[in-house]
């Protein structure tokens, strides 16, 4: 069976290590509403948007300019009747040069069309991955959710 783990990627003029320092800029490209480090290999922080969405994440995998991983440790949502559907789950940033340019690949691992939130998620990362992060990394400006 084809993997169905949610998956987009992004390609950018900037190099490997410009692409890195603004995934590890989260506040610049997810939310101004995290708490906590996010930068460091196990440093943990918490998302919040209203009281919509809330989840905890640890850094697990921290290769510089390569790679940057995060192990969901807790996840709220109030759209959803099943509350463990992230917890558990691995969100992927995968770095490299693809042909004069840089690729960051994104994967939520785990997150996969069975899921009650997929669609609202799938919608969600491929906004701020699409255009929110793509615009830090190449203009020096996100579109992050503003501070409540």
């Amino acid at each position: 069976m084809e993997n169905q783990d949610f998956t987009t990627t992004i390609l950018v003029d900037q190099s490997p290590k410009e692409a890195f320092d603004a995934i590890n800029n989260v506040r610049g490209w997810w939310s101004e509403n995290i708490e906590g480090g996010t930068e460091k290999l196990n440093d943990v922080f918490t998302y919040r948007v209203k009281d919509l969405h809330q989840c905890t994440m640890k850094l697990t995998d921290v290769v510089p300019n390569k790679k940057v991983v995060w192990r969901v440790l807790d996840n709220y949502f109030n759209f959803t009747k099943d509350q463990s559907e992230w917890i558990g789950t691995k969100v992927s940033f995968e770095i490299a040069e693809k042909d004069g340019h840089t690729q960051i690949r994104f994967t939520h691992i785990g997150l996969v069309p069975a899921h009650e939130c997929y669609k609202i998620c799938e919608n969600a990362w491929t906004g701020y991955i699409q255009n929110s992060l793509r615009d830090l990394i190449t203009t020096g400006t996100g579109q992050p959710n503003p501070k409540e």
